[in-house]
């Protein structure tokens, strides 16, 4: 049975979900060391939002594994620093891709930003008609390359 919870009441996950995300998106580390404080900050960064109206972080887990995740961030663009809150960090672990779970994950963050009040989340990619499928409205190019 697969099911969604805010990382907040399954802590237990912070280490996992904060490594995958170092491995997805982080700068390479040149020492195991250098690795295990990285995940340290993201762990400090994620519980220091806990209470942050314009953070959320779900996680999707199959039983007791997890499957993937998802954020609301305040600030994810350092070209538009006016514009918040931010859809960030959709991931899905390789083994469960292709089973409909970035949907699950798409439609949970969006339900959890209208809870909070935001009538507009923004997100930044330089994936090319893969959110659109979810209803994302393509504004523009940023000079990196990127879609807002």
């Amino acid at each position: 049975m697969v099911k969604i919870y805010n990382i907040k009441d399954k802590q237990e996950y912070l280490k996992e979900v904060a490594e995958l995300t170092q491995k997805e998106w982080g700068n390479q580390a040149n020492s195991i060391e250098e690795f295990n404080e990285k995940i340290d900050r993201k762990i400090n960064k994620i519980i220091s939002n806990f209470n942050n109206p314009n953070y959320c972080k779900l996680i999707l887990l199959q039983d007791d594994t997890l499957v993937g995740f998802i954020s609301i961030f305040p600030h994810d663009c350092d070209e538009k620093p006016d514009l918040f809150p931010w859809y960030a960090t959709m991931y899905v672990k390789e083994e469960f891709r292709g089973n409909g779970y970035s949907k699950l994950l798409n439609n949970a963050i969006l339900e959890e930003a209208k809870s909070r009040g935001f009538t507009k989340i923004y997100l930044k990619t330089d994936l090319i008609n893969y959110y659109e499928k979810f209803g994302a409205i393509y504004i523009e190019t940023l000079k990196t390359g990127e879609n807002l």
